[in-house]
């Protein structure tokens, strides 16, 4: 047995990236035959579209708008090219948000986090995400399947019934929330659930402590990152030092609330294209924040490494009954390029609302305060005061908008 999945991931970085952008123009026109992009990458030659740069000059695909636009044109929002006959399974999540499944082998990418989490050819898995309507136990199962694993549909809930599965088959693999696997075992009460000895768990915070408790319980379990439009977006190995982004994907790390890309390390909003040509996803903005790790892992896997789940993008508020969105804090940004990262810190003074722009500056100075404060104004429709810190002061978490109310 070997520690990696494939030769893919412990390739040279260079020659992934030429890879990957080498196969993107052949994607966008997939893409563009899709109404939808059609329209919204008009005037762009896919031809030219070959680097990170150019990547991001293309427009960003808020997963927050799928619900309108699925909504407007059912059922994909005129974003996929084949009618929904073309897939294998045709699926819906909370929005609604409607995601087809695609016909080839391991269509959600998910058979390498599985092996990365130590499950092998043979394995019997256990696998409790929902199959009802979404798409979270067809991930899991289909990537299992894609491995040479045999997988018990288990589902969530209804333990007597997982206990009776666990001890006729004996899976050694667990897949599904880390809450639910505690649960299992919590409730196991004298009934023999020693097989499980591996677990890759998604879906739900996974704290040192619980991984630890899991570990003292004989299970060696890791987490993965992903959604219901892409499947496995990033997994642990086993040497725990971040997620490793999933081959096949190119992952952008951006300004919250803009297609920007952040400084090396910054924390910003996942972005991610994917290179399935039968439903590729072009710059779809996740709303989840994160940040790269510098270098490469310590398994050998060479691919770009992020931190994890770091919380939500979405910093959208309401001021004095006016929304104030990410995109606008970064436009100030783009005004005054002298100024590094920005906060707008919401709170009430009295029984009314009130912001602050606290900004990063080399030289601050009163010209520059006033500036800051008139764009903020124009920006904003709204007045609020504007304090200038020294550069590096604020935290690097990817909040744009601190709502203190």
């Amino acid at each position: 047995m070997t520690d990696h999945y494939d030769a893919r991931e412990i390739r040279d970085p260079a020659q992934r990236e030429s890879e990957l952008f080498s196969r993107l123009p052949d994607v966008l026109r997939h893409a563009m035959a899709a109404p939808a992009y059609a329209e919204r990458l008009r005037g762009v030659d896919p031809a030219s579209v070959t680097s990170r740069a150019a990547l991001a000059g293309l427009p960003a695909l808020r997963k927050s708008e799928l619900p309108a636009l699925h909504k407007a044109a059912p059922p994909f929002g005129g974003f996929v090219a084949s009618p929904p006959g073309a897939f294998a399974r045709l699926f819906t999540s909370p929005g609604p948000i409607f995601e087809p499944e695609s016909t080839h082998a391991d269509p959600w990418r998910g058979a390498r986090a599985l092996y990365a989490a130590g499950f092998r050819p043979g394995d019997v898995v256990l696998n409790t995400f929902s199959y009802h309507l979404t798409p979270g136990g067809f991930i899991f199962d289909a990537s299992a399947r894609a491995l040479g694993c045999a997988v018990i549909p288990a589902g969530p809930g209804n333990t007597d019934a997982q206990f009776e599965l666990i001890e006729a088959y004996r899976p050694i693999g667990y897949s599904g929330t880390p809450d639910f696997l505690k649960i299992l075992l919590d409730a196991a009460a004298g009934r023999d659930v020693s097989s499980i000895k591996r677990a890759l768990v998604s879906g739900a915070a996974f704290p040192k402590s619980l991984q630890d408790e899991m570990t003292s319980r004989g299970i060696a379990a890791y987490q993965a990152f992903g959604t219901a439009d892409l499947g496995i977006v990033a997994f642990e190995t086993a040497a725990r030092d971040g997620m490793v982004v999933n081959e096949d994907l190119i992952l952008e790390i951006v300004k919250p609330g803009t297609g920007d890309p952040v400084a090396p390390g910054d924390v910003g909003e996942i972005v991610v294209t994917s290179l399935d040509p039968q439903h590729p996803w072009i710059r779809l903005a996740l709303g989840d924040l994160t940040a790269a790790l510098p270098g490469i892992s310590s398994c050998g896997r060479t691919n770009l490494r992020i931190k994890g789940w770091m919380g939500r993008a979405d910093q959208t508020t309401k001021v004095k009954g006016m929304f104030v969105r990410p995109e606008q804090i970064a436009e100030i940004g783009k005004r005054h390029p002298e100024l590094g990262r920005l906060r707008l810190v919401v709170t009430r003074a009295g029984e009314t609302d009130a912001m602050t722009l606290r900004a990063e500056c080399a030289a601050p100075g009163e010209a520059l305060l006033s500036e800051v404060a008139a764009t903020l104004r124009a920006v904003t429709k709204l007045t609020g005061q504007v304090e200038l810190a020294s550069l590096g002061s604020l935290p690097n978490d990817g909040k744009v908008i601190a709502d203190q109310r």
